[in-house]
Parts: structure tokens; sequence; C-alpha cells
């Protein structure tokens, strides 16, 4: 039995995939950004010791003094590590490349498929009336994005519309498979959404008939554009519906996240 006085927690967001430069962090910013706009209150976690995600929201590396890394290890106060950001309603426990060791510090723990979990339900948290944690996943299926989808209620998966794109998925989706069977049996698939799609480009096509023809309803009906206001936007430390509301961009990612708001009041 839960807390019945607690109030209902945030819908918790794994955004997950092996394969790197797919726009993971790119759609972990902006779908905050959008989602935010649609007046959500989000926290991003930045679990890649790349630390691209605390970047783009302008958290500079020498302000990074606790991060992803003591939330998993050092047993501090969750509020401890979140920072603000520019935009009203939107926070960020930033990462740094200390979390590139968490792995073989994690491995001697027996719990250490759920410490990110434990970490996120800490009843300090509470206070922030969170709708949406988002989980920016390093590019790998390591003991990280393990316990980003054992924290998670659903994954995100960005899909890269060009050759081999499909290959790979069947692996993520065993892994969450296997995470479902032994640790988290409520996770499931928000949805696959495909990224840098350049509609004069057969191939873009060809890879989105194929994910819908072998995925179906799982395929987000918005695709993002490649678009150069996105891969502009973190030079300024903005989510490109910052840096250039009219974009192509701004317009998939508020798309998007209309469309994935509407799926978890489906689910």
């Amino acid at each position: 039995m839960g807390d019945p006085t607690r109030p209902k927690g945030p819908e918790i967001v794994a955004i997950a995939n092996q394969k790197g430069g797919v726009g993971k962090t790119t759609t972990t910013i902006n779908l905050a950004a959008a989602l935010v706009e649609q007046g959500c209150r989000v926290l991003v976690v930045d679990l890649d010791p790349q630390g691209n995600a605390s970047t783009g929201f302008g958290v500079d590396p020498s302000a990074r003094d606790l991060t992803t890394y003591d939330l998993l290890l050092g047993d501090v106060d969750i509020r401890e590590t979140i920072q603000s950001t520019d935009s009203k309603g939107l926070w960020v426990i930033p990462a740094n490349a200390d979390l590139s060791s968490a792995d073989i510090e994690m491995i001697s723990n027996e719990k250490r498929s759920f410490l990110l979990r434990d970490a996120l339900r800490q009843r300090t948290l509470d206070a922030y009336e969170l709708d949406y944690i988002l989980i920016d996943c390093p590019p790998s299926l390591s003991l990280l994005t393990v316990n980003a989808m054992v924290a998670s209620d659903s994954v995100l998966v960005p899909l890269q519309s060009e050759f081999f794109a499909l290959e790979g998925l069947t692996q993520l989706i065993m892994t969450v498979r296997e995470v479902r069977q032994s640790a988290n049996p409520h996770l499931r698939i928000a949805g696959i959404v495909l990224t840098m799609y350049d509609q004069r480009n057969n191939l873009s096509k060809q890879v989105e008939a194929d994910a819908r023809e072998n995925l179906g309803e799982l395929v987000f009906k918005t695709v993002i554009p490649r678009n150069v206001r996105i891969s502009e936007a973190p030079s300024y430390a903005l989510s490109v519906l910052s840096y250039d509301p009219t974009s192509k961009g701004s317009v998939a990612y508020r798309s998007l996240a209309k469309e994935f708001v509407g799926k978890r009041g489906q689910s």
C-alpha cells in the first residue's frame, strides 16, 4: 500500500536509444520546453556523462556541484541536486563526467538497478508538484539506462530517419521486456518518434514506412524534421521553442508534446 496522503507522482519517462546521435538530448530538451508551454511542471534528469542536456539548459560546468552522480551514489536530498532554468516550471538535475564511473561503482550495490527509482521517490520532491520527469539516457544499454527504465513509467524512443535505424531497436525493446519481467512490471513504451526527418529524401520516407508497418501505433504521428534551428539552439543554451518559436522544429515539438500528453490520457 502506498501512502494515501501523498499526491500522485509525476509521469516518469526515460528517453532512450543505445545508438548515439539519434536526437535523445534534443528531444529531451525540446519536449520538456513544449510541455512547459502547455502549463506542465517538468524536471529533466541528465543521466548522460556528457552532460549535454545540462549544457543545453545553460547550467555551466563549474556550477554542477551536485549532480546525478551524487543522486545515485551520494545519499543526498534530491532538492540539493535540482537547478532552476530560465523557464518557469522547468528544472534540471545536471550531469558531468563523474557519471562515467557510476556503472562500475554501482555494480557492488545489491540495489544497483533501483538507485534512481529510490532517489526519485524522495518525499521532498513532492513540493515541486511536477507533472513530468524526463530522463535523458546515455547512448548505451548500461546500468544507468536500466536504472532509468526501472524508475520510469514509460520509455520514449527517438529513432533517426536513416539506414539501419530499425536495427538495434529490437535490442532496446528486449531490454524493456527484461526490465518489465524483473524489476518494473508497469513499464511501457510511450512511443517511437522519428527524428532528423527529411521529407525530400526517399530514405526518410522508407524508414518511416518500415517503422509504421512494423511498429504500428507505437510510432508517433508527429515526425521531427531536419531543421537548422534545432541544431543552432543548444549553442545559445536555449530550446528551439525559445530560440525560434515559429520554426519547423518548434512546431514539430509542440505537436509531439500534444500527441504525447494525449497518448498518456488514453493509456
